[in-house]
């Protein structure tokens, strides 16, 4: 296991420079408790929700997290980072950090996403159908293969016999989104969560194929957590009735 030591300074500087941390919202307060969770970052709009029910019940306690790509998170955990919870988007990046010693138990399953294709409101490429992405021209932007959702989309589109090169492979599935939106590209694979968070910002086209790569989410205790106690409540919250109903309307599915 590796220790949590005074390189811990120095990542911290590499953890917020990737610009995925947040707070959970406005009730901690300075002196208090901080929480931090550790996210993939198609989970922002629902765990964002679910921070400040926590804060809500813990007075003085501020919920921080750092959203990105599951697998860059659990690089930055085996590494020393200090976090309390990570929740991956697959069971192959938590098995990064299981491997290395560094979970405090054993994951636990909390909710499931599979993927859509997005393409702007006014879809300049015309795509209707999971069939139309390998058409000539077009711009398909995907996440990188060692992110969830980028090994997702490979199984996926493999499923549906389609073989492309993407214009560009991103760090994390939000990333994919935003180049969406712009009118960057002409269609991303996403998650249907995330296409609920963009709401008219962009259409999502279901494909029967995407059920073949639905990815499950892990949850744990990250070990020698600076806030064990308050870990194990967050995620039991997560997996309480109070998470499933923030998950629900965010768009996941029950695992």
């Amino acid at each position: 296991m590796i220790k949590r030591t005074a390189a811990v300074s120095l990542l911290l500087t590499v953890v917020a420079g990737c610009g995925g941390i947040e707070d959970g919202g406005s009730s901690g307060t300075g002196g208090g408790e901080t929480l931090t969770v550790f996210a993939a970052a198609s989970l922002t709009e629902a765990f964002t929700a679910l921070g400040e029910t926590f804060e809500g019940s813990h007075p003085g306690v501020r919920v921080r997290f750092n959203f990105g790509g599951s697998s860059t998170l659990a690089q930055q955990i085996t590494q020393g980072a200090p976090a309390d919870v990570f929740a991956s988007a697959s069971p192959a990046t938590m098995a990064a950090v299981t491997g290395a010693g560094d979970a405090a138990g054993r994951p636990r399953v909390f909710t499931r996403n599979r993927l859509v294709i997005a393409v702007p409101q006014e879809d300049p490429g015309g795509v209707a159908a999971v069939g139309d992405l390998s058409r000539p021209g077009l711009k398909v932007v995907l996440c990188a293969v060692q992110v969830p959702c980028g090994a997702a989309a490979r199984e996926a589109l493999g499923a549906a016999g389609i073989e492309l090169e993407p214009a560009s492979q991103e760090r994390d599935v939000k990333a994919v989104l935003t180049k969406v939106i712009l009118g960057e590209a002409d269609a991303g694979l996403v998650y249907r969560t995330d296409v609920e968070a963009a709401g008219e910002k962009i259409r999502g086209i279901e494909f029967p194929e995407a059920a073949r790569a639905a990815n499950d989410y892990p949850i744990v205790e990250v070990a020698e957590a600076p806030h064990s106690a308050l870990a194990k409540e967050f995620i039991q919250l997560v997996l309480g009735e109070r998470g499933r109903t923030a998950l629900s309307r965010a768009g996941f599915e029950a695992p």
